[in-house]
């Protein structure tokens, strides 16, 4: 297949950059002791209060943190969108069409793995994934794929109508903590590439994974990103801070990295 140049970013941001807070490390802690606290939803309700622009939870297979009441509990509960993450299985397609949260992100899962390792493998499996997202479509649901930077899999995401795709911000992430800085920038820019890219063909572009107070502002600074997902270093940062102190704070950084990079245009 012939590779396209990526496209030039523009010169100002598509819009304002959403925080979506994912709070599944809340149930994680609830889990390890079992009982009913520290309670995932409260925890959502105040990612709401400090500025959270949506609330993303992951039902896992093997339910290891958010339950199936958790997410019944979001959809009843959140002013905010809820970003349902899952694996493209019938169970959780099923459970996503009762529901009809707004936004359905297909991301990989593996049983044995710590969490999501890389994105999903869209170009493989491109005629199931493309069945699979058309119910999901119909029902109201805006699919997003969690995915590589990867031009292949991009591409292959837009063939099966996906509409947003969020690229896997977790190499970036753990280059620049172990000190691999030329690493580091190599992923840097193959994810500004990506973005520029996936929005040159219609994409909405959202990015996640492992994004830390140290790693969020290069990122944000992409104008073609309008969201970005962040939980499990926040839930962590909130033991020491407070919940509202540390998604407040996120927040200030990703606001600072757009008005540094565009001025006034970035602060809208």
């Amino acid at each position: 297949m012939a590779t396209d140049t990526p496209a030039t970013p523009p010169a100002r941001p598509l819009g304002r950059l959403r925080l979506g807070v994912n709070i599944d490390h809340v149930a994680t802690v609830r889990n390890a002791r079992g009982g009913d606290t520290p309670d995932p939803v409260r925890a959502a309700r105040l990612a709401e209060a400090a500025g959270a622009d949506g609330i993303t939870a992951h039902l896992r297979e093997d339910r290891r943190h958010i339950g199936d009441a958790d997410i019944e509990r979001l959809v009843a509960s959140l002013t905010v969108p809820l970003n349902f993450e899952m694996a493209a299985t019938a169970e959780m397609q099923a459970i996503a069409l009762r529901h009809r949260p707004h936004a359905v992100c297909l991301v990989p899962e593996r049983r044995e793995e710590r969490t999501t390792e890389g994105g999903l493998e869209v170009a493989r499996e491109e005629n199931r994934l493309a069945h699979f997202i058309a119910p999901l479509r119909e029902a109201g649901c805006r699919v997003s794929i969690f995915i590589a930077a990867d031009q292949r899999q991009i591409e292959a995401a837009a063939r099966i109508g996906a509409p947003v795709i969020e690229l896997h911000t977790g190499a970036y992430c753990d280059a620049h903590n172990e000190g691999r800085l030329e690493a580091r920038d190599a992923e840097l820019a193959r994810l500004r590439d990506m973005a520029a890219f996936a929005h040159s063909i219609g994409l909405e572009v959202h990015a996640g994974h492992g994004i830390t107070y140290e790693t969020v502002k290069p990122v944000a600074a992409f104008p073609q990103v309008m969201e970005l997902n962040i939980g499990h270093y926040l839930i962590g940062e909130a033991i020491f801070s407070g919940l509202d102190s540390a998604i407040r704070r996120m927040r200030a950084l990703m606001d600072e990295a757009r008005r540094e990079a565009f001025g006034d245009a970035g602060a809208a």
